[in-house]
């Protein structure tokens, strides 16, 4: 076949796929007939091509998921991006107007940015993916942060967490940190669930050392706060903030309002870390013997399907096995984006990828929410320019759990898994790991503005006030999350979406209230019209100004919490 028709038949095989009904905006209307018709043609085909090669390697694979090689996908990429570099040269910008205008900039940022003549992958894993043979973890950080800069420090403190994170030992026992997590959650005897989270002391080390003063991630974090603190700089929370249309400064009093919320309905008495996790574990214990892991797809399907969101019909691909070398975080991207054709809309090709050794709650709980995302990126309704993640991380983590957090209602534990657990045991669950997201958060704004303190002193003052549990600044705990290696800020995304997620859903319950036995075959189309179709059309504070006929606020995570008792 020529290089052109693999692209056409690759996604042409999948046009059965039938996604959310409605229409889309104004920016999908007509732009296959202007002035960047033929540019945003090429964009397509380049970014299909780039996706698809991305979640191929991702998947540890030779071949794509319709078995055309990389070799061929690369092929694909390079003559399609031949013809969209070439068009953006012939371009006049200064005869576009409005729409075409913006998306002509988007187009040509992106190209450059990010479609080289290796595109850049959705999820840069650095060293993560290699083994102990070929990473190194054994170093200087000081030298390499000199020698190398920033991000090759960086990339070595994260592919050594990932290969702790995947390698827990205790014992004879091969763990990995996901799983520590869920039989610290599940385990009864204190003294091995003690056991279980010292064995996460290589993860953590590998991070922040002995918390000395030249520790990889503290030399990263004086680097990266002296940055934002310059003239010109700007602290992650409050770019971040500044996305969803709220005051920088509001931040850290919202964190704290609803630590303080969460902290109200706790037993006052302080419980070592490893009891936390198995304070806040009592639903999945009780509920684990309903969720194994080979039933995790099964119930993550049938759900979503109830709500008119098939993952099958609508094209999503999961790699949720575990494997050497694979990222250690679970992530959604696009293997494919959404496109208008003449014979409608096609949903593209989102995939999730996660590795799952365990079933469990808590497991369960991290699937709906990867596939809230690719329900998320399937629905997504505009022009090719504009066929991408919203502008706001914090909007793109809260609506993944839109539907998700359902599974913490006694009546869908019910329907979906045949058995329940009081509503103060599920609420417990649903904000256990929701409320250390908040103390991260903190944490992260707290040592980028004091960032000489000692982290471990710093997180051990959070937990203990907000969380009641006993401070030990002798460990690194804190240090258990990639995304506060690799992405400063991130776990603002989890936190201020738990703050909006809360408030969404008020509204969604509110236009549609749903039996979880009965399902609603609607939801999906409703809520895709709303909230998941802008991609990148329409800014976030717009979409949820439109939603919420009101600002954002921690008010309804407040009140969901105070359904909670000790």
């Amino acid at each position: 076949m020529n290089r052109r028709s693999i692209g056409v038949l690759l996604t042409g095989s999948l046009l059965g796929c039938a996604g959310p009904g409605q229409s889309g905006g104004g920016a999908v209307e007509g732009w296959m007939n202007g002035p960047l018709a033929a540019i945003e043609s090429a964009y397509q085909d380049t970014r299909y091509f780039a996706d698809q090669l991305d979640v191929t390697r991702a998947s540890g694979r030779d071949t794509n998921a319709h078995g055309v090689s990389i070799s061929e996908l690369q092929t694909g990429y390079t003559d399609a991006r031949a013809r969209l570099v070439a068009g953006l040269s012939l371009v006049d910008s200064t005869v576009l107007q409005d729409d075409d205008l913006r998306a002509y900039r988007l187009i040509q940022e992106t190209t450059f940015r990010s479609l080289g003549a290796e595109p850049a992958r959705a999820v840069d894993a650095g060293e993560a993916g290699d083994d102990r043979e070929t990473v190194q973890c054994d170093y200087d950080a000081a030298t390499i942060l000199e020698a190398k800069g920033e991000a090759a420090l960086v990339a070595r403190i994260f592919a050594c967490y990932g290969i702790a994170a995947l390698d827990v030992r205790l014992d004879d026992e091969h763990l990995d940190r996901l799983t520590v997590f869920g039989l610290m959650a599940t385990t009864d005897d204190s003294v091995r669930r003690r056991r279980l989270f010292r064995a996460l002391e290589p993860v953590w080390r590998s991070v922040n050392g002995d918390d000395g003063p030249d520790s990889p991630w503290r030399l990263v974090q004086r680097r990266r706060a002296d940055r934002w603190g310059a003239p010109g700089g700007e602290y992650p929370h409050r770019r971040r903030a500044t996305r969803l249309g709220i005051a920088g400064d509001s931040v850290e009093s919202w964190l704290v309002a609803a630590l303080e919320a969460w902290r109200d309905v706790q037993p006052e008495a302080l419980i070592e870390p490893w009891d936390w996790y198995y304070r806040n574990g009592e639903a999945d214990r009780r509920l684990s013997s309903r969720i194994p892991r080979d039933s995790l797809l099964a119930i993550n399907h049938a759900f979503y399907r109830s709500l008119g969101a098939d993952p099958v019909r609508l094209g999503i691909q999961y790699d949720v096995e575990p494997r050497a070398g694979k990222y250690p975080i679970a992530y959604t991207t696009f293997g494919a984006r959404p496109q208008k054709r003449t014979s409608g809309w096609w949903t593209g090709e989102p995939w999730v990828f996660a590795a799952y050794r365990t079933g469990g709650l808590r497991n369960l709980s991290e699937l709906l929410h990867e596939t809230g995302h690719a329900v998320h990126i399937a629905a997504i309704r505009t022009r090719p320019a504009y066929t991408s993640w919203p502008d706001s991380d914090t909007f793109t983590e809260a609506i993944a759990e839109l539907a998700g957090l359902d599974l913490y209602e006694p009546a869908w534990q019910q329907a979906f898994l045949g058995d329940s657990v009081p509503l103060d045991v599920s609420l417990r669950a649903k904000y256990g790991s929701a409320m250390l997201d908040l103390a991260w958060a903190l944490f992260e704004i707290r040592m980028g503005v004091e960032p000489g303190a000692s982290p471990n002193r710093v997180w051990s003052a959070i937990t203990s006030e907000y969380l009641r549990i006993k401070p030990h600044p002798e460990w690194s705990w804190w240090a258990m999350r990639g995304q506060l290696i690799e992405s400063p800020g991130y776990m603002l995304n989890y936190a201020l979406g738990a703050l909006l997620v809360a408030q969404v859903r008020d509204g969604v319950r509110a236009a549609r209230p749903t039996d979880p036995v009965a399902g609603d075959p609607g939801w999906y189309d409703w809520v895709s019209e709303r909230l998941y179709r802008f991609g990148l059309e329409t800014p976030t504070p717009e979409v949820l100004a439109d939603f919420l006929g009101g600002p954002m606020s921690p008010a309804a995570l407040m009140a969901d919490l105070s359904r909670a008792s000790h």
